[in-house]
C-alpha cells in the first residue's frame, strides 16, 4: 500500500489525535529504520524512548516469540511465571517492596495516584493534594492528566479530578511551600522529557525528600522516559541524593511492547488490597517475557558504562556545532538547545530528509533519545547530520 493511500485511509478512520510525518516505516534493526522505499533512517527517537535495545533486539524477538508460542494470555486471576519473575526483578533492582504491573505510563502512574491517595486517607486527611512540577508530564487518562499542569489547561476536556496544584519547575522554595498537613504526594519526574529534558536540581530533590518525610507524604519518581538505563543508571533516582517512595516507569521496559509498572517501597508496597486496583492485562505473559528480556540486557554495568560515554560524546560533539546554544540532560537523554531563530520543526523536518528522526518537544529544542546500543559511529554520523543541517538552514 502505498503513502498516500494509508494517508487517504488515516484521514477517513483515524481520530485527528497525531501529526504524523510523511513516511511509513517497515522495518527497524538495532539504531536503524526502513521505510517503504528502502530508504534508511538513523533513529534517534527510538519510539520515544521505547526501543531502548535497539528495534527488534535479537534477545527480545527470542522472547517474545517462545513466550507467545506457549502461552500468550492468562487472567490475573491466575499465575504465569513471566508476570511473577518481572515483579520480583523490579522490586530487587530498586525500591524492595512491591509492584503492580500495568499496560503503559499513564496507567502506572494513576496506580501510584491511588496508593498516595489512600496512604493519605489511611493518616486521616479528608481531602489528600498532590504537588507537581509545571511542565511536568504524567500521562493523559484524568488522574495523570490532573496532574500534568500544561495538559490539564485545557478546558475542553474539563472538568479535571480535583486535589492537584503545581509549582514552578525546580524550585525548591515553592515545593517546600506548597507541600503541607494534607498533602498525600509529591509527584515529579526526576528529568523533564516532554518538555524538553530539563533536570530537577539536587537541591530541589533533598527538599521535596524532605517535606514529604515531615508531612509523612510519598515522593513519587515519574522514571517512565529517565528508567531502564535511559540515563546511565537502571533508574535515574540512583544518581541523585534521593531515594522515592514509588517510581512508575513503562516505555522502555518492553523493549518495543506495551508495558509499564509502579514500584514501591516496602512500606508503600503494602497500601493497595485486594479490589483496590486491576487491569485486564497488565502483567501478560508476552509482555512481561519482553520486559525480562529487555532487564536481562540493560542491567549490565558495562553497558550502563557505555550509556553515560556515549552520552558524553553526543552531547560534546554537539556543543562544537554552530546553532547548538546549549545541550540538557543525562546519559542518551539529551535535549538540544538551538540559537534564537532556528525553527527547531523546520530543522527537524530537514533532518527526517537526511534520514535522522529527532523529536521537537518545545520550540528551539530537538530531543534526543537514540537506543541505548547506538555505537560512536552513529553518534558521529547524526551529530554531522545536525551539523549539515543547521549550516544549511543558516545558509538560508
Amino acid at each position: 500500500m502505498k503513502l498516500a493511500e494509508l494517508q487517504a485511509l488515516e484521514e477517513r478512520y483515524l481520530m485527528r489525535t497525531y501529526r504524523r510525518g510523511p513516511v511509513e516505516f517497515v522495518r527497524g534493526e538495532g539504531a536503524l529504520l526502513w521505510d517503504a522505499e528502502g530508504k534508511e533512517y538513523l533513529d534517534f527517537l527510538a519510539g520515544i524512548s521505547v526501543c531502548s535495545v535497539g528495534h527488534c533486539h535479537p534477545e527480545v524477538v527470542k522472547a517474545v516469540c517462545e513466550q507467545a508460542s506457549r502461552l500468550m494470555h492468562v487472567s490475573n486471576l491466575f499465575y504465569s511465571e513471566p508476570m511473577v519473575r518481572l515483579a520480583e526483578r523490579l522490586s530487587e533492582s530498586s525500591l524492595g517492596g512491591r509492584v503492580f504491573l500495568s499496560n503503559s505510563g499513564t496507567e502506572a502512574n494513576e496506580c501510584a495516584i491511588k496508593v498516595a491517595r489512600k496512604h493519605a486517607h489511611r493518616r486521616g486527611v479528608e481531602s489528600p493534594a498532590i504537588v507537581s512540577f509545571e511542565r511536568d508530564f504524567h500521562g493523559r487518562t484524568y488522574g495523570a492528566l490532573a496532574a500534568t499542569p500544561g495538559l490539564a489547561q485545557n478546558e475542553a476536556l474539563g472538568p479535571m479530578l480535583p486535589g492537584f496544584r503545581s509549582v514552578p519547575f525546580d524550585d525548591a522554595g515553592a515545593l517546600r511551600d506548597a507541600v503541607d498537613e494534607n498533602t498525600a504526594a509529591v509527584l515529579i519526574e526526576p528529568i523533564q522529557g516532554e518538555s524538553g529534558v530539563y533536570p530537577v536540581g539536587e537541591e530541589t530533590l533533598l527538599a521535596a525528600r524532605q517535606a514529604c518525610d515531615e508531612a509523612k507524604a510519598l515522593l513519587i519518581f515519574d522514571e517512565i522516559q529517565t528508567g531502564v538505563g535511559r540515563t546511565g543508571s537502571l533508574w535515574a533516582y540512583q544518581q541523585t541524593p534521593v531515594r522515592p517512595d514509588l517510581i512508575t516507569t513503562a516505555k522502555a521496559l518492553g523493549g518495543g511492547l506495551p508495558i509499564g509498572a509502579c514500584v514501591a517501597s516496602p512500606k508503600a508496597g503494602e497500601v493497595l488490597e485486594r479490589g483496590d486496583h486491576g487491569s485486564t492485562f497488565a502483567g501478560g505473559a508476552v509482555a512481561s517475557a519482553a520486559a525480562l528480556a529487555v532487564l536481562g540486557l540493560v542491567d549490565d554495568p558495562s553497558l550502563l558504562r557505555r550509556v553515560r560515554e556515549l552520552g558524553a560524546m553526543l552531547c560534546d560533539g554537539l556543543l562544537a556545532v554552530d546553532g547548538v546554544r546549549e545541550v540538557r540532560g543525562r546519559g542518551l537523554m539529551v535535549g538540544v538547545g538551538l540559537e534564537p531563530g532556528v525553527d527547531a520543526t523546520a530543522l527537524s523536518a530537514e533532518l527526517l530528509e537526511r534520514g535522522l528522526i529527532v523529536n521537537v518537544p518545545e520550540s528551539g529544542t530537538l530531543r534526543l533519545l537514540p537506543p541505548l546500543t547506538v555505537d560512536p559511529t552513529q553518534i558521529k554520523r547524526a551529530v554531522a547530520l545536525i551539523a549539515g543541517a543547521l549550516l544549511s538552514y543558516a545558509a538560508r
